[in-house]
């Protein structure tokens, strides 16, 4: 009977915290499915009563993002074309520091190593001002390819310590093995190290994306006008202040802005935990 009973509070407990955690997502999409004049005359809390996906299609393709009424679909864009290349070579040069500082010991290693750890405790605002005038020098500020060179070097740190910290447990016997065989640096590499890296790639793969995609600092800092990702975007969107104040187009934008980290989350979430127990990130 006791047993019954702390579980039946645990379950409680838990049901208390999901509705708690979810009732903000709840009503923003309640809100995105109403009309104005809907949310005017009713609560906060209250289920449409005629949904409507109205304020979603202006939201994507005519909401007004500053002086520029053509949505948030090219804004949603520029993060796809920032997001994938700034992932994929910031988890392939994570990769490469990783292999490099546990597999291939050199003199000083340990140094580097805890050098590029310190990079991940750096303040974002700390580099915001060398970062500008680097990106000036190499004609790069407010432009796309810009943000994706910042976003690479910053999440350098972060991408060598996941793969750092998973390649300690590869054994280096299997590593010795192919040096004997003859295979070089990136033949290891490429043919046994990377393919045993599944768990952390996800895992980086998700933390890079997640924090890519959600960034605003850097994206308001290094980028203008039309260069914007949608984060910057989506502010401007909520922040405008002419015309008339419409609730539910502002709700939609934010479920567009934050539907793709959402999307990688339930696809690739269970990885994530996988990668997680297989020592991704453990210190």
């Amino acid at each position: 009977m006791g047993q019954r009973l702390q579980r039946a509070t645990l379950f409680a407990l838990l049901g208390l915290f999901c509705l708690y955690y979810l009732a903000p997502l709840v009503v923003m999409i309640s809100t995105s499915l109403k009309s104005l004049d809907e949310i005017r005359g009713g609560s906060l809390v209250s289920l449409p009563q005629e949904i409507t996906f109205a304020a979603w299609g202006k939201a994507w393709n005519e909401a007004c993002v500053g002086v520029r009424c053509n949505g948030l679909e090219p804004y949603v864009w520029n993060s796809v074309m920032m997001v994938v290349p700034a992932v994929f070579v910031s988890t392939f040069l994570g990769a490469i520091n990783g292999y490099a500082l546990t597999k291939w010991r050199f003199r000083g290693a340990d140094i580097i190593f805890a050098l590029i750890l310190f990079g991940a405790f750096i303040p974002f605002q700390v580099i915001l001002l060398p970062m500008a005038r680097t990106l000036g020098l190499m004609g790069l500020a407010g432009t796309i390819p810009g943000l994706i060179l910042v976003h690479t070097v910053y999440g350098l740190a972060f991408t060598t310590l996941f793969f750092r910290n998973f390649f300690i447990g590869v054994s280096d016997g299997i590593v010795q093995a192919a040096k004997v065989d003859g295979a070089g640096f990136f033949g290891i590499f490429f043919r046994i190290i990377l393919p045993m890296s599944i768990p952390a790639i996800v895992v980086t793969v998700i933390w890079q994306f997640t924090q890519i995609w959600n960034d605003f600092l850097f994206g308001i800092a290094f980028t203008v006008g039309e260069s914007n990702p949608v984060t910057v975007a989506l502010n401007n969107v909520v922040m405008t202040s002419t015309g008339v104040k419409e609730y539910n187009v502002d709700m939609a934008a934010a479920i567009i802005a934050a539907l793709p980290t959402l999307l990688v989350y339930v696809v690739a979430g269970a990885y994530f935990v996988r990668g997680l127990a297989a020592g991704a990130v453990k210190g």
